[in-house]
Order: C-alpha cells, then structure tokens, then sequence
C-alpha cells in the first residue's frame, strides 16, 4: 500500500472536515446534477457498508442512511461540501436485496447506466465485504467497469468482523481476483467503520485526485 506524507494525510481531513450534506436522491439518470465537478462513486453489494463508510469518511453520524435492511439505498444519492473539488455519489446496493423484485431491476439498471454513461465520474471505490471477499454479483460489476474504461478501486469493508487469518485469505482472494481485471487498481484499501481502520488512507487517496 503506498505510503502518504503527514501533508497529504492532513489534506484528506481537511477535505472530509468540510460540513458535507445530502443535496438530493435521483431515481433517474436525468436527475443527476450537471456535469460541474469530479464525481467519486461507492458501488457494492447490498448491506457492504456503503453507508457506514460514508458517515465515516464525513465525520457524520447519520449523513448517508445506514440499515441492516439490505436494499434499503434506492436511489443514486448525491452528496457535497462548500468549494469541495468533488461530490459523492452513493450508489443503490446490486446483488440480494429485499425489495420488489421490479424495484430491484429498475435501481440496476440506474447503476449501469450511471457507471457507463456518466463523464464526470473520477473513480469507483468498490466496496467488497472482507467476512466474503468477491461475489458473482461483483465480478459482474468489475466487467462492466472494465468495458466501459472506467477507473476503480476496491474497498474492504467491516475489517474488524472476521479473524485475522480468514481476514488475510479473503485480502488474497480479492488480489487475486482484481488483477484480472485491467481497470481495477492494484493496492487494495482495507477498512473499519466501526474502528476507523483505513479511514486517512482513503481520505488521502481521495483528496489526491484534486492535486
């Protein structure tokens, strides 16, 4: 994992230390806001901890709306910060979810045609949950990236859940996976929202995008 200056870890705080808010939920592509600004995207499977992440990230407790429920993110939802370089856009979760079966179709269809179409868009952190490592349904989402040319990196999440050896063979099994894959970049981010595992890491890879 590449190493970042206390400088470049300052500007990740300083970036995220921004009072962040939800600006709107958009259930059509249409919807989306202009083109104005870099576009950072969180892709996963229902119940990864997109959520969790975010609210991490922002230093809010309730920013992004987190649930056991999986699905429970419908919508592409758009957050920003005052003379932020950039906004977030949390993505609908892919994979199971308890939704209606239509509902669920409809929010796929937003999420690819959001990951193929949309010009802003800098990089996709791909969330990956540690206790699993790579499912059929990311993989799916892994092709589609590396068709459409579009730059991403993969996040373990809930880093702190499974032991430290099974921990270690789910991080090989996703490096295995992800060098398949000519889009994805090569280092890995592992995370904990719950205990700020790997939190300045992705801050600092994030406010780099803007130097």
């Amino acid at each position: 994992m590449t190493e970042f200056s206390k400088a470049e870890i300052e500007a990740g705080r300083l970036l995220f230390a921004r009072p962040w808010d939800f600006i709107k939920g958009c259930v059509r592509i249409s919807d989306l806001p202009p083109g104005d600004r870099t576009e950072i995207a969180f892709a996963g499977r229902s119940n990864v901890g997109k959520s969790s992440l975010i609210n991490a990230l922002t230093n809010r407790v309730n920013l992004a709306r987190t649930s056991n429920t999986p699905g429970r993110t419908q919508e592409l939802n758009i957050f920003e910060a005052n003379d932020a370089p950039f906004r977030i856009v949390d993505m609908p979760g892919y994979g199971f979810a308890k939704a209606p079966k239509k509902t669920v179709e409809k929010w796929t269809k937003l999420i690819h045609a959001y990951l193929r179409g949309r010009a802003p868009l800098r990089r996709v952190f791909v969330l990956i949950d540690s206790r699993h490592g790579p499912k059929a349904a990311d993989e799916t989402v892994m092709n589609e990236l590396d068709s459409a040319a579009v730059s991403y990196q993969i996040v373990m999440t809930k880093s702190d859940k499974p032991k430290a050896a099974e921990l270690e063979k789910s991080i090989e099994k996703t490096k295995r996976i992800a060098a398949k894959h000519p889009a994805a970049h090569p280092e890995l981010i592992v995370t904990s929202s719950e205990k700020g595992d790997g939190i300045e890491t992705l801050r600092a890879i994030i406010a780099s995008f803007d130097s």
